[in-house]
């Protein structure tokens, strides 16, 4: 009953986001190619039928829900970094020479990260404690060795993920749906964990700690238990930081699912959402330092912004993005640990399990979902994208095969060279919090850094008299935090080369510091600030960039939007009811 009386409703936004569309094209107002961008822009969908469904979905949702909190300005540690990372499947390379090309390759494109599984069942093989390869009477090590130094040598960093347990962890050994599945004993993992991190101290410093285990089979032939997750976490973070205090935890990427079956029915799959804050709810807060996250766009395309537990597609990391705020961990970020699309051929055999796009979607979009994450989501911090390539094409008969970036003979695909030049542009400081070593700012002069536990994230960088400091930015206002009370120095500021007053000091409202606002352009967009220290000195903390609108502009906006929707209705709503007779 609850969904046929919304039918009407979206009948009716349908006919009246058609006969705006109608209007505007047939006066020449808008042309038509503008119009498809910006339905693509606001629904993800290609097709004008999808399209004009997807807006009147989208109007309905923002008509009844209000957009998820996500604290786009709270300081967040984890987020200055080149947010461009790819999965990896190099422990499944029995070529080394094969794997120093990939990781040249994927270094060239400027990518910085790769995600590379460490799975326990091949380090730890016959036995706890048993790191040898009795099959090729080797350490179990070397090869993980290799690995790590052909990645030094090109300058990529590994997140390491953590999971895949030997057979001889669980009672019912690799028993069908269960190899996957946790230990029987979860201080095993631990002693796992802590060996890996010990080994490998000061070289990789980034750890996921399992993969979906939300879903079967990663949990294993068993409902899914938050509470069993999170003990596992809780385990593994601690002996993580025995071994390296220094490393950073990353919490299991949850799939997206929608299944809210209640937990006590026990469902195998369960909402990443539903399990997010069964993880909470046992205490996992302290237990992580990135919540890990998948970002599939699925059928839609990166700008479907319609975000509702019911559906999945990128916009819905936000709801992930909410939690995190609702519990008090707006200061972590989320970082992707898969993002793509599924370029499936149209001769497939199989079903589109994960939708289906074009070489050329699957590359545009790949670089819009960067975009958009960089402009909209600065609590984003790395997104790796899925996947590199796999060491054959046997598996050519699976769909999930298709989201490869690169072929087994090394041959490049689209989405290679786009996010290649995509990953080559010079860093912008977009909407955000920012911490004082952003990637787009440039120093120059005397500066130093200085360790301060009272400062934002531990520290803030002193300029001094003749310091300069250049911002990229895009938005339309500007503020650096400073650390004390006051400004300090005397500050010089130019925007897009013209000399600019410093505004009013402020507190940041996050964080209790002292702001001062320096640029004000009356437009968003990109624009860049000199910030020089003319006398004493600047001790910098940070900045925000942000996107201020007049009140006015909204209530005139969505006023506009009123008058011309309810034309539209009058107009449209009888030709439906003859149409319906006829």
């Amino acid at each position: 009953m609850h969904i046929r009386s919304r039918r009407p409703c979206v009948r009716y936004l349908c006919a009246a986001v058609l006969a705006i569309l109608v209007l505007l094209c047939g006066g020449g107002l808008v042309r038509r190619d503008a119009i498809h961008e910006t339905l693509a822009h606001w629904t993800g969908e290609e097709a004008l039928g999808e399209q004009l469904k997807g807006t009147a979905a989208l109007a309905l949702l923002r008509l009844t829900q209000p957009p998820p909190e996500t604290a786009p300005l709270a300081p967040i540690a984890g987020t200055g970094v080149s947010p461009y990372g790819v999965n990896t499947f190099l422990e499944q390379e029995p070529d080394p020479a094969k794997v120093d090309r990939s990781l040249a390759m994927i270094a060239d494109a400027g990518f910085t990260w790769i995600r590379q599984q460490f799975p326990w069942e091949d380090i730890e093989i016959a036995g706890k404690g048993d790191f040898w390869d009795h099959k090729w009477n080797v350490s179990a090590w070397d090869k993980y060795d290799r690995l790590v130094a052909s990645a030094e040598k090109h300058g990529l960093q590994i997140i390491a993920r953590l999971d895949n347990p030997p057979a001889w962890s669980r009672s019912v050994d690799d028993a069908d749906g269960w190899t996957l599945a946790p230990p029987d004993d979860y201080a095993d993992y631990g002693d796992f964990v802590y060996a890996v991190v010990r080994r490998y101290k000061g070289r990789i410093r980034h750890y996921q700690i399992w993969n979906e285990p939300n879903i079967f089979p990663e949990w294993g032939d068993q409902p899914a238990d938050p509470a069993g997750y999170t003990e596992l976490l809780r385990v593994a973070y601690r002996r993580a930081k025995e071994a390296d205090p220094d490393c950073v935890i990353i919490s299991a990427a949850l799939a997206q699912t929608t299944e809210e079956t209640p937990p006590e029915f026990g469902p195998r799959n369960m909402s990443d959402l539903l399990y997010l804050e069964g993880m909470y709810a046992a205490g996992a807060q302290d237990s992580f330092d990135v919540l890990g996250a998948m970002v599939y766009g699925l059928w839609t395309g990166p700008y479907d912004l319609r975000t509702s537990r019911d559906r999945t597609n990128v916009s819905r990391v936000q709801l992930l993005r909410e939690i995190m705020v609702r519990h008090g961990d707006a200061h972590k970020p989320i970082w992707a640990a898969e993002v793509g699309w599924n370029a499936l051929p149209e001769d497939f055999a199989g079903a589109p399990m994960y939708g289906r796009v074009t070489l050329e979607q699957q590359a545009r979009y790949a670089v819009e979902a960067y975009q958009r994450a960089a402009r909209e989501w600065p609590w984003m911090g790395v997104m790796n994208y899925w996947f590199f390539r796999r060491p054959s094409d046997a598996e050519r008969d699976q769909a999930w095969y298709y989201f490869r970036m690169v072929e087994p003979d090394f041959t490049p695909l689209p989405v290679y060279d786009a996010l290649a030049q995509l990953a080559h542009e010079p860093p912008v400081a977009y909407m955000g919090f920012h911490q004082e070593d952003h990637p787009a700012l440039h120093y120059a002069g005397a500066w130093e850094r200085v360790e301060d536990a009272g400062a934002v994230l531990g520290a803030y960088v002193r300029g001094s008299s003749g310091a300069s400091l250049e911002v990229p930015f895009d938005g339309n206002r500007l503020a650096l935090i400073v650390r004390g009370a006051t400004l300090g120095g005397r500050i010089a500021v130019t925007m897009d080369g013209q000399p600019v007053e410093t505004e009013h000091v402020w507190e940041e409202p996050h964080t209790g510091a002292t702001a001062v606002t320096v640029a004000r352009p009356r437009a968003a967009g990109p624009h860049h600030a000199t910030i020089r220290v003319e006398e004493g000195t600047l001790d910098l903390d940070g900045l925000i960039v942000w996107h201020e609108r007049p009140a006015w502009g909204a209530w005139v906006l969505a006023g506009a939007g009123v008058l011309m929707a309810g034309w539209a209705l009058v107009r449209t709503v009888p030709l439906l009811r003859r149409s319906r007779r006829g």
